[in-house]
């Protein structure tokens, strides 16, 4: 198939191009050309965020478009108002953080959205699909990770414990959340373009289990080779955050737990990479790669709190 992927040349879009180049896809990549481009593919210089930098798509058309970097309903729309809607599907990188806090967990595809959630616009923009009647396909991924990741998630841990600074929790550390490998989201991605009924689907893609703060903290210090037990812990009260200084602390205060049953159903897939893989992945093939000494300034207003 012919397909554009906006984006492509950085944390998502490096495994998925890789798997669709070897399925056999003809590939046009959109981005601001500031990373390197993998041969055998077309490349189109542009920033989405100008019409100017999307003139190079008019009146081009694809099989396949994949959005792995719109975050609002305008950023794709812009997007197909200069090629047409792709003729076999629209593939989008969503979000769980559309998700509303719950009571009940994991949360599945159905549960409530929040319109306040920073990352509304995802749901926006699925909104706009349907409703559009342009074939997709969306995956909400709660936190990715591996190597070239450029959110500070599995890193902000590693910077801790690596370098024998304390780690700060929320509480006693038992929120759990949930971490998910970048390439099975990719291989997720590239399985449902020859699915059918993956048409007019959204799909939660991430780990099977669940890990709570302090679980986590373990984890991490394992893929790095520190001994666990050693690492600190130091408790912060969240509820005397100041908002600047709750953004110290890489992720959500309250549980983040998603239900992955359909996208495992509907495309037969499942996750190569548990978490202790999927972490010593990220510390062998990238954090163990960085010479840059940690910025933990952060910390102290978090205990503060």
């Amino acid at each position: 198939m012919d397909i554009l992927v906006m984006g492509g040349t950085r944390f998502v879009g490096r495994p998925l191009v890789e798997r669709l180049r070897a399925a056999g896809h003809a590939l046009t990549l959109f981005s601001r050309g500031r990373q390197p481009v993998p041969g055998g593919v077309e490349h189109l210089a542009g920033d989405r965020s100008s019409d100017e930098g999307l003139a190079v798509l008019d009146g081009r058309r694809f099989d396949v478009i994949i959005d792995s970097s719109g975050r609002t309903q305008e950023d794709s729309r812009r997007v197909v108002e200069r090629t047409g809607a792709p003729s076999h599907r629209f593939v989008y990188v969503s979000s769980a953080g559309v998700y509303a806090d719950s009571e009940l967990w994991p949360l599945d595809e159905d549960a409530p959205t929040d319109p306040a959630s920073r990352h509304a616009g995802k749901a926006d923009t699925e909104n706009w699909l349907r409703s559009e009647g342009i074939p997709f396909t969306s995956f909400r991924p709660t936190y990715i990770a591996g190597p070239g990741n450029y959110n500070p998630i599995e890193r902000w841990f590693f910077d801790r414990i690596v370098h024998g600074h304390p780690v700060p929790l929320p509480g006693d550390g038992s929120t759990i959340t949930q971490l998910g490998h970048v390439s099975d989201l990719a291989a997720a991605m590239a399985r449902c373009i020859e699915v059918e009924t993956a048409a007019n689907r959204i799909y939660n893609c991430t780990g099977t289990q669940g890990v709570t703060f302090r679980g986590l903290v373990q984890a991490a210090a394992a893929a790095a080779g520190r001994d666990p037990a050693a690492v600190e812990i130091r408790s912060f009260d969240p509820t005397r955050l100041d908002p600047k200084a709750r953004k110290a602390f890489p992720l959500r205060l309250a549980h983040f737990l998603t239900d992955t049953a359909r996208v495992r159903r509907e495309l037969a897939w499942e996750p190569a990479f548990d978490l202790a893989a999927t972490l010593a992945d990220s510390y062998a093939n990238d954090y163990a790669l960085r010479s840059e000494s940690p910025d933990v300034s952060g910390d102290a207003a978090l205990l503060a709190g």
